[in-house]
């Protein structure tokens, strides 16, 4: 980590909110669900597909979970309204995970059947170890009943290539990304190049037993070796899709569109935005100073692609005016 790194991330609680808020527009969409429909529909016109996140985590009361609830479904149904190409994403801990897991079982299962009802999909994130086997149960349990839930594995955890072995021989559907908590040496490892390498075999392992992958990264090199494996499977880029955070390294994401690849980026809306934004600004202090960088020379809003010119549109991607079950993640 550079100086300038050090100090963006020794400083931020002394930051004050509205400068964070400015620095929030390149990558949030927003505080309202009008405001993330717009910026998905702008998404979509430029071929690519995303995946909306309600912000909130670790609700302390069943009511905030009842809440998370009406803003997803609310979120399905816009996306319904609107034709847009879009599933969402959510965290067990805003469904009471923590409270009680049969509340956040039922919880979670209403938001997962409207999305049946609607032909769309919904990916529960994965949050930090205290949480991993607990979200992986709760997903082999709503799997049972429901075809259009995925979840998450990374690839930090020591743990992840034995889940993804216990995965395999069923039907599932998973994003791949290299995780974000703080964990202990004896979970998780800290190695960066480690972590590459596990991501990489991860992958593989994935991909070898036809799971769908959401391959969920912002490392080039990653990128590297997940098309080495595309190309030597012969997959057709509807067996796959990669997937990157809206507003971080628009370059390397219209590169990723112009080889023909699917691309979701995960948009964030709602009003923990602050919370939410504080703590990406403290995992990657580097997309700080870029955005910052963009602020000095007035850069207004979220990074909202287009395809490169010239570039193939992905073979058996998704139209953005297409009916709603015809969309699938």
């Amino acid at each position: 980590m550079s100086l300038l790194d050090r100090l963006i991330v020794t400083t931020l609680p002394i930051v004050p909110r509205p400068i964070v808020g400015a620095i929030s527009r390149r990558y949030v969409a927003g505080e309202t669900l009008a405001h993330a429909v717009d910026v998905v529909r702008r998404l979509n016109q430029g071929g690519v597909m995303a995946t909306l996140d309600v912000l909130g985590e670790n609700v302390t009361r069943p009511e905030e979970a009842a809440q998370a609830v009406q803003a997803y479904q609310e979120a399905l149904q816009a996306l319904a309204r609107e034709r847009l190409d879009s599933n969402v994403s959510l965290k067990p801990t805003q469904f009471g995970l923590k409270l009680d897991r049969e509340l956040c079982h039922r919880n979670i299962r209403a938001v997962v059947e409207l999305a049946r009802r609607l032909g769309n999909f919904v990916r529960i994130d994965m949050e930090d170890s205290s949480c991993t086997t607990d979200t992986l149960e709760l997903y082999a349990r709503l799997r049972e009943e429901f075809d259009n839930v995925g979840v998450v594995i990374q690839a930090y955890l020591r743990r992840s290539l034995e889940d993804v072995r216990a995965l395999r021989g069923r039907p599932t559907n998973l994003r791949l990304c290299k995780g974000i908590y703080v964990e202990p040496r004896s979970l998780a490892y800290r190695d960066p190049e480690l972590i590459n390498r596990n991501f990489d075999q991860l992958l593989g392992e994935m991909l070898e037993a036809g799971v769908y992958v959401g391959i969920a990264t912002h490392d080039e090199r990653l990128v590297f070796e997940a098309e080495r494996r595309i190309d030597a499977l012969r997959l057709e880029p509807h067996q796959y899709e990669f997937q990157m955070l809206l507003g971080v390294d628009p370059e390397l994401g219209r590169l990723i569109l112009s080889r023909g690849h699917r691309l979701r980026l995960y948009v964030p809306f709602g009003a923990h935005w602050y919370a939410y934004c504080t703590r990406r600004l403290k995992e990657n202090p580097r997309i700080a100073r870029h955005v910052l960088m963009n602020l000095v020379r007035r850069s207004p809003g979220p990074w909202l692609p287009s395809r490169p010119e010239g570039a193939p549109a992905p073979r058996g991607a998704p139209r953005a005016t297409a009916p709603a079950a015809a969309r699938r993640p």
